[in-house]
This record gives structure tokens, C-alpha cells and sequence, in this order.
């Protein structure tokens, strides 16, 4: 899959990348859902700069169990 196709996988809005919160609000895709001990709910938000090598991160650990990737799962980890 190309750049493009990755991106498109995931749904975009304005957010504060958690990887980069200087920038202010950016396109930004939700990948993970906290849920502090103290309470609440932080929905964490990456730029596609940071899904991108999210996913290069999860498609290479793939690689090395030998195992299958499927792109547009940072959410589930899978």
C-alpha cells in the first residue's frame, strides 16, 4: 500500500497530534482511547506524519514474527 492508501483508511479531523502537541491543531486521525486511573477519557490523536510511521513501526514487528500486517488498525494494535 502507498502513502495515500494508508491515510485513507483512517478517519481525519483538526487535533492536537499527542506526538507533537506545539503545532497546534492539525488533520489528525484517533488512534487509542485512555482511560486514566483518576478517571475520564483522553481520545489520543496523531498527524499523518505519525500514523505513517506508526504503521511502519507495526508493519516491520509484523515482519520480524513473521506474521501478517493489515494496515488501518493502530486503534486495536492488531
Amino acid at each position: 500500500m502507498d502513502r495515500q492508501q494508508i491515510l485513507d483508511l483512517y478517519p481525519w479531523g483538526d487535533g492536537i497530534c499527542f506526538r507533537h502537541p506545539g503545532r497546534g491543531e492539525v488533520l489528525t486521525a484517533h488512534v487509542k482511547t485512555v482511560r486514566p486511573a483518576a478517571g475520564g477519557i483522553n481520545d489520543i490523536r496523531a498527524c499523518e506524519e505519525c500514523v505513517l510511521e506508526m504503521e511502519a513501526v507495526r508493519a516491520e514487528a509484523a515482519r520480524r514474527r513473521g506474521g501478517g500486517y493489515v494496515p488501518g488498525c493502530l486503534e486495536g494494535g492488531g
